[in-house]
């Protein structure tokens, strides 16, 4: 007789898939850059262990079996793949500082190209895609070169205290959450939100926001659809099978 796998076993399965899915969603959507940036998830037993992307794969081609699990101290417990280092620091630090179970770090070309402006970040006003992270965004203005310590990440982490959204001045931008498939599609949203408001301040004409009050009822309105992000990764799970099955 075969035993029924526990809960932890069938969890950790599970959030091993969604993060790969995650991880080629983004590859997908040109929101991956080389091999770098940093996709993880806390496992939800309060271990401070977490899941990450291993180091050197493209995201492309990561599948379930590729991802690593790590301590807090960047120690691999389970996988056949190394952490890059930058990971390490930011991530366990916005995941303990915070809270947040889902951290994705990217450098996606059109959100990036906000951090390096002066007002250094998305103006929720103005596209409806952009009202959904009214209230949500954090802005860490101060760079001090690659996050290879640890007051890096805890710099970092600490300006997120309260948002789930970061912009990080001249590097590119942090996405947080409670699942993997919500944070995605914020991930995902956040960087087309950015491309539109680039698209129109390159034609030079005047912005027009809408009243702050509207784009509070919409950001609660998008907030209470949910189901949407859920739907919209089950989607990119029959779209962006594993790499085993291609």
């Amino acid at each position: 007789m075969t035993n029924k796998p526990s809960m932890t076993e069938t969890t950790l399965k599970t959030l091993r898939e969604d993060l790969a899915l995650a991880l080629r969603a983004a590859a997908h959507h040109d929101l991956s850059e080389g091999v770098c940036n940093h996709f993880s998830v806390a496992l939800p037993d309060g271990s401070e262990r977490y899941l990450i992307n291993p180091r050197g794969l493209h995201w492309s081609e990561i599948g379930p079996d590729d991802i690593v699990l790590i301590d807090a101290k960047g120690n691999v417990l389970e996988g056949r793949h190394r952490v890059e280092p930058t990971a390490l620091f930011i991530h366990a630090a916005v995941h303990q500082i915070t809270g947040h179970a889902v951290v994705l770090h990217t450098h996606m070309p059109y959100a990036t190209a906000l951090t390096l402006t002066a007002d250094r970040a998305l103006d929720p006003t103005l596209s409806q895609n952009a009202m959904r992270f009214l209230g949500r965004i954090a802005i860490d203005a101060q760079y001090n070169g690659l996050a290879l310590d640890n007051v890096e990440g805890e710099r970092i982490a600490r300006a997120m205290l309260g948002k789930d959204i970061a912009f990080l001045g001249n590097h590119g931008v942090i996405v947080a959450g409670p699942s993997l498939a919500w944070a995605y599609d914020d991930l995902y949203y956040l960087e087309r939100a950015c491309i539109h408001q680039v698209i129109a301040a390159s034609t030079g004409r005047p912005l027009v926001p809408v009243n702050a009050n509207l784009a509070a009822h919409v950001a609660a309105q998008i907030q209470g659809e949910r189901e949407q992000s859920d739907l919209f990764f089950e989607a990119l799970r029959r779209m962006l099978p594993t790499p085993s099955s291609l």
